[in-house]
């Protein structure tokens, strides 16, 4: 978390719950829809799978942890996961 933006404190905090999300909505949401595994442990976020999808997942966590809203990070990432369906 904190190679993407430096935060500290409860800045921190917001950042790692924004991630796992309200029950660990959006996690399972990220995982589902990269076929991806995300492990969050303390301030460090791990993510399991092949590298285009990992690449994908990255990009939505990170847009999580700058501020964008759950909903636009959903939608892009849906987005892309379809145009790499289709090859």
């Amino acid at each position: 978390v904190t190679d993407v933006k430096p935060l500290k404190g409860d800045h921190l905090s917001r950042a790692i719950g924004r991630i796992a999300g309200e029950d660990g909505k959006t996690r399972f949401a990220i995982e589902n829809a990269t076929r991806t595994r995300i492990v969050l442990a303390g301030c460090h976020v791990h993510i399991l799978g092949s590298y285009a999808n990992i690449r994908v997942a990255r990009d939505a966590v990170c847009s999580l942890v700058m501020g964008a809203q759950p909903g636009k990070v959903y939608g892009r990432m849906n987005e892309v996961c379809r145009r790499m369906n289709e090859r």
